[in-house]
């Protein structure tokens, strides 16, 4: 190739990468002003949370007397790693009438990576690790999504990107009227999967829900065998995991691909019947659709949007299985690290 051909080649694919980022930010924005639809006005949740470094913020104490700026992101997350600048700003600038807290959503990470990330970057804001409250409270759909709370306590802001538009969010938010007590938030953000309970959690030895799910071509299907004849798999999953992960968690997306292998060679197996959950996390139903065309995934699938049953079932990384017996008792959890093993799945679920 000659030089004049490698810069064009090298022009070509910048103007690539840079169409794929300007697509995936207009994405993100979307989904976070989707999710600002239902939360901007509201009273914002009195979450008490906790930082990686043993430190207690309650923000329902905050409420009503400063403005609150929460940032959710990942250490996988590339947009958020490029945002840090503009939000350790933030939180240097912020003075006594701004409260900055960065919440990891908990999802495919590590405290150890967030303290990894910490020390190489240099942030020093404080850092929450979520265990899905607050994700769930706020209606996470994306990363970074910033949530920005006037000093009266309301939800202001709901954001993707670090902008102007989240610059004048945020010095609004420093001049909403102070209250003398809080507002007191009502029960519309962070509202569970119709019909489940709010403090429900499912676990080996315990029984499956008996809800139904709606799956993204609008069948209904039950999470027991309503027949008790066959064992039930729960597949929690990514739709970008193996792609988007492959060269940020490497070993995640092989993980990922291995979960996907593994179900399909089994997905017509008699004894037992499958049901896809796939995160809302950077997803959307037409997100399902291109990842059932592209890898030729059978088994059907629904969209966990509130991130409701991810919660429900205790899973904080993908991908992981749920076997539950004829009787809609769970036997046991697969994850990745299980994968290794070929016949990993097919030993979990059995013959019979």
């Amino acid at each position: 190739m000659t030089r004049h051909g490698g810069l064009q080649l090298l022009c070509c694919l910048s103007l690539m990468l840079a169409g794929v980022a300007a697509r995936t930010a207009t994405v993100g924005q979307e989904l976070a002003q989707e999710t600002g639809k239902v939360l901007i006005g509201t009273p914002a949740p009195p979450l008490v949370l906790h930082t990686i470094d043993g430190d207690r913020i309650d923000l329902g104490a905050l409420y009503g007397k400063k403005a609150v700026y929460l940032k959710f992101w990942a250490t996988w997350c590339t947009p958020c790693r490029e945002q840090m600048p503009h939000f350790q700003k933030a939180y240097e600038s912020a003075g006594a009438d701004l409260a900055v807290i960065a919440i990891d959503v908990g999802f495919n990470d590590s405290i150890a990576a967030v303290r990894a990330l910490r020390q190489k970057i240099g942030i020093t804001m404080p850092i929450v690790f979520d265990d899905g409250q607050a994700g769930g409270a706020f209606h996470l759909r994306v990363t970074p999504q910033h949530i920005v709370i006037g000093r009266d306590g309301r939800i202001l802001y709901v954001g993707h990107l670090a902008d102007a538009q989240l610059d004048a969010a945020l010095l609004a938010a420093r001049g909403a009227r102070r209250l003398d007590s809080p507002v007191v938030a009502g029960t519309r953000g962070g509202s569970p999967a119709a019909g489940m309970p709010v403090a429900t959690h499912y676990g080996v030895g315990q029984q499956l829900p008996a809800q139904s799910l709606t799956l993204v071509s609008g069948e209904r299907v039950a999470f027991r065998d309503t027949a008790n004849t066959r064992k039930t798999v729960l597949v929690f999953l990514s739709p970008w995991c193996e792609s988007y992960l492959a060269t940020t968690r490497p070993v995640v997306s092989a993980n990922c691909r291995r979960m996907r292998e593994q179900v399909s060679e089994l997905a017509g197996d008699r004894h037992a019947r499958w049901i896809g959950i796939a995160s809302g996390l950077w997803a959307t139903a037409e997100d399902l659709g291109e990842y059932r065309t592209k890898y030729q995934v059978t088994l059907p699938l629904t969209l966990d949007a509130s991130g409701a049953w991810f919660r429900a079932f205790d899973v904080t990384e993908v991908p992981q299985a749920i076997v539950a017996d004829s009787n809609g008792r769970i036997l046991r959890r697969i994850r990745g690290s299980d994968l290794s093993d070929p016949a990993a799945m097919r030993s979990a679920v059995g013959d019979q």
